[in-house]
């Protein structure tokens, strides 16, 4: 073996000693990627609801927003209001034909008159001994009872005027003049465009420099003007997913060309 292993070419010993070398290497591990480095937490002004000057993304709302129905079975005798009209609080906003109402009203109001006359004559017939405990308690019981179907009726022909509740205009009309409606039946959509608020969603990180009052600009896109607002009412509660809150702002001063549902950005 030795005499065969001199006999071997230099060149081939050499060879035969670095392949059992590479053999006998272990083999090496690969290495561990880098660790990615930690995205860090945007920004106020990256806010996904913002613009790239930091504004919110926000719309005007009606703080009273009512659909109008009607509480009885009647015909409408009057509804003169159409869409885009505008009213003041206390105005007829719909009139009910209610000429049978009122009959059953003046019937009720008789019959309390005739039951308290016959309290009167039992209660001196009472003490003449003419009548006994009895009938007295029952002319009492009469009266009672016409006295709440009076009240009833006049309750019902009180309904039969729907007046504003507030300074508005009507949004949408469902019904019509001389239409016969049931109780429950909508008519009229109304808002209140005099007290337009603004509604928006701020990350919450704001809430340490935006208090209620903050004063802040309104960029209303439809008339393409910008006007004074301050912070009215802010959320009660942190979205915790998204890490935003609802603010509530209100426009200050009167401007008649504002409307619901117009939309802008609000800066800070």
């Amino acid at each position: 073996m030795i005499d065969m292993l001199y006999a071997r070419p230099v060149g081939a010993l050499l060879a035969a000693i670095l392949a059992a070398s590479v053999q006998a290497a272990p083999t090496a591990v690969p290495a561990k990627p880098a660790a990615k480095p930690a995205v860090a937490p945007a920004a106020p002004g990256n806010f996904a609801g913002a613009d790239k000057d930091g504004r919110i993304r926000t719309q005007l709302v009606a703080r009273e927003s009512v659909v109008i129905s009607s509480e009885i079975n009647a015909k409408i005798a009057r509804l003169p209001w159409k869409e885009g009209d505008s009213f003041r609080a206390g105005q007829a906003l719909v009139t009910f034909d209610c000429s049978l109402f009122q009959a059953q009203l003046r019937k009720a109001e008789a019959t309390h008159e005739a039951a308290r006359k016959l309290l009167d004559t039992n209660r001196r017939l009472a003490e003449l001994n003419s009548v006994g405990k009895l009938e007295v308690e029952q002319a009492e019981a009469k009266v009672k009872e016409a006295a709440a179907e009076t009240a009833y009726m006049r309750t019902t022909v009180g309904k039969c005027t729907i007046p504003a509740p507030f300074n508005g205009r009507v949004a949408k009309r469902v019904a019509s003049s001389y239409e016969f409606v049931t109780s429950g039946k909508p008519l009229l959509e109304i808002v209140d465009t005099g007290a337009l608020e603004l509604q928006m969603i701020v990350p919450s990180k704001w809430l340490a420099r935006i208090k209620v009052g903050t004063p802040f600009t309104v960029q209303v896109d439809e008339l393409n003007q910008s006007y004074p607002a301050q912070v009215l009412r802010i959320g009660a509660r942190i979205d915790p997913v998204s890490q935003t809150i609802s603010i509530t702002g209100r426009i200050t001063g009167n401007h008649p060309d504002l409307l619901p549902g117009m939309s802008g950005w609000a800066g800070f």
